[in-house]
């Protein structure tokens, strides 16, 4: 699985929200070449970073992996 599309999404989140990448990485306790190695490594992340990120930015998994285009949790 290529994680491409998360990487692009998480940079529009850090866009958004007025946050840079290395904020939300240093934050979460994240590696910084994490969207480095999404785009060009084909890193698969791990349920529980993806899920660090989504509670970083309040929304679901799904929306980080691109299942859905609804940002918010349970709706």
């Amino acid at each position: 699985m290529k994680h491409e599309k998360t990487a692009k999404i998480i940079k529009e989140l850090c866009y958004k929200k007025n946050v840079s990448i290395t904020k939300l990485l240093d934050s979460c306790g994240i590696r910084k070449s994490l969207i480095y190695d999404l785009e060009k490594r084909h890193y698969t992340p791990s349920a529980e970073l993806l899920e660090i990120i989504a509670d970083y930015f309040n929304c679901s998994v799904d929306y980080l992996l691109g299942r859905t285009d609804n940002p918010r949790i349970n709706e």
